[in-house]
């Protein structure tokens, strides 16, 4: 049995008076994809943040690497990209790779391959030299993706990583993740496009803050009968009202 990579124990979190996390449990293990699913205030990125360390728990526990988090000396086994894409636009999408490459420790021949390797997976090579500040937001979430991608990393957290992405693209970049996942890392994902969700090996559906699911895709849409994913969310929100 493969020692789970994140393991969240009845993770609850609290802003003020309001409790956005309740009683959440779930694993991530190594050569696993665990999705998150759910509409836009279920909790989805306070599960990252709190996974992260960037927030606190208030009850019950987050682990990742077997240490309790936060913890700091961790974050260099980690890449995560945010929703809101941490880049320098008076740099261009080179320069940007190359800087965040130095940061992650990897060397000037290093850091040249892997960007050739990520700019291709987001289709961006025709862009590589142009400054970010002139950058649509799609091409802004694509370049964040490729510097999460940078380096190798074993464990993988990307939140809302397709959005603005068009669907072809959305396809290839997925085809990278499940290559990712096959070489045993690890990777955890939230999503709202629920067709995503097929694509996972464990997703967790999540609403007002709870995990109302959580299995592989196969199990559930056989659980409630029916033959999508968006379906099952649909079915398991009804029986939650």
């Amino acid at each position: 049995m493969k020692e789970a990579i994140i393991s969240l124990t009845h993770l609850m979190k609290k802003f003020s008076s309001q409790t956005v996390l309740k009683d959440v449990t779930l694993a991530v293990k190594p050569g696993e994809i665990v999705g998150l699913i759910g509409p836009s205030g279920a909790g989805k990125s306070t599960i990252i943040k709190t996974t992260l360390g960037m927030e606190v728990a208030d009850g019950g526990s987050a682990t990742v690497f077997g240490k309790t988090m936060p913890n700091r000396q961790l974050l260099s086994k980690i890449d995560y990209m945010a929703q809101t894409d941490a880049l320098y636009d008076s740099l261009t999408a080179k320069e940007n790779l190359a800087f965040y490459g130095r940061m992650k420790g990897l060397n000037k021949t290093e850091i040249q391959n892997e960007i050739e390797h990520v700019i291709r997976v987001v289709d961006l090579s025709q862009d590589l030299n142009k400054r970010v500040s002139g950058y649509s937001g799609g091409m802004m979430r694509r370049l964040s993706l490729a510097i999460a991608l940078l380096g190798n990393p074993k464990l993988l957290i990307l939140d809302e990583p397709t959005v603005g992405i068009d669907p072809a693209l959305r396809r290839q970049i997925w085809r990278e993740l499940a290559k990712i996942r096959n070489e045993g890392r690890a990777i955890l994902i939230t999503t709202h496009v629920m067709d995503e969700a097929e694509l996972v090996d464990n997703v967790a559906l999540i609403l007002d803050g709870k995990i109302m699911a959580f299995d592989t895709p196969k199990k559930l849409k056989q659980q409630y009968q029916v033959n999508t994913i968006e379906d099952v969310f649909l079915k398991a929100e009804g029986v939650e009202k």
